[in-house]
């Protein structure tokens, strides 16, 4: 009896044992190929990802290059496409520097234009524009590279010159007032001329930009009252081919 109990028993054991082992290899089977699938979300959201932060440096490089583009126009007179004051009064600050350092010579000529409300006034701001646009591009043909020309105000425009003696600048002086009275608009039927007085102002070590624009400016109000005499307001006028030697205060 004992014996077919033992007999009877190993089979049942081995029975038993059998299935455990095929569940166990098929669970390990199951489980790997649940895992295999969530390698490709992952995949994805990286791409994804990388993809939003492309984007994003993308934006951000324009974003910059708009910034830059802005800071360049700042100082720029967007009419005349000459220095606005801010960006003179800094070109003027570096000028004063330099020759402070290095004991070059320059010269700041103040032009401020003859005649030019009436212009505003019969033919309207239009025309006005039209007329310091054509100005500023006369002014901006008559002097090198190296120097600087300006629009500071309504009709005011100043010319920085670098290397320049006290005589010389008045030759330019005279020859920008030569400039801009040759310089007609057009405009419908009319023909738009206008004058200027010049005034200079060469600058020294110890000036401020203030100081050097208000010693120019004082020599331009002085030379418009010897240019009231003359028979055409806006013309040279035979002050021009005179010394001028008043204008250098």
């Amino acid at each position: 009896m004992k014996k077919a109990a033992k007999s009877h028993g190993k089979p049942a054991l081995r029975q038993e044992l059998r299935p455990r082992r095929v569940s166990g290899q098929s669970g390990k089977r199951a489980d790997a190929g649940e895992r295999k699938p969530a390698k490709a979300p992952a995949r994805a959201v990286a791409i994804r990802l990388a993809a939003e932060v492309a984007r994003l440096a993308a934006e951000l490089d324009a974003s910059r290059a708009r910034v830059a583009a802005l800071e360049s126009r700042v100082d720029v007179d967007p009419l005349t496409e000459t220095l606005n004051r801010r960006g003179f009064e800094r070109e003027l600050t570096r000028s004063i520097a330099y020759v402070k350092r290095y004991g070059v010579s320059a010269a700041l000529i103040y032009l401020d234009l003859d005649e030019f409300k009436p212009v505003n006034d019969r033919h309207g701001h239009a025309a006005g524009d039209a007329v310091l646009s054509a100005i500023a591009s006369a002014l901006v043909r008559q002097v090198r590279a190296s120097d600087v020309v300006a629009r500071i105000g309504g009709d005011e425009f100043v010319v920085l010159l670098w290397n320049v003696s006290g005589s010389a600048a008045a030759t330019k002086a005279a020859a920008l007032e030569a400039a801009v009275y040759a310089t007609p608009v057009r405009w419908g039927a009319s023909t738009l001329v206008v004058g200027a007085s010049a005034g200079i102002a060469m600058i020294g070590p110890l000036d401020t930009p203030a100081d050097a624009l208000a010693r120019a400016d004082a020599a331009m109000y002085a030379r418009k009252g010897e240019r009231r005499p003359t028979a055409s307001p806006g013309a040279p006028g035979a002050a021009a081919g005179e010394a001028r030697a008043k204008l250098t205060r």
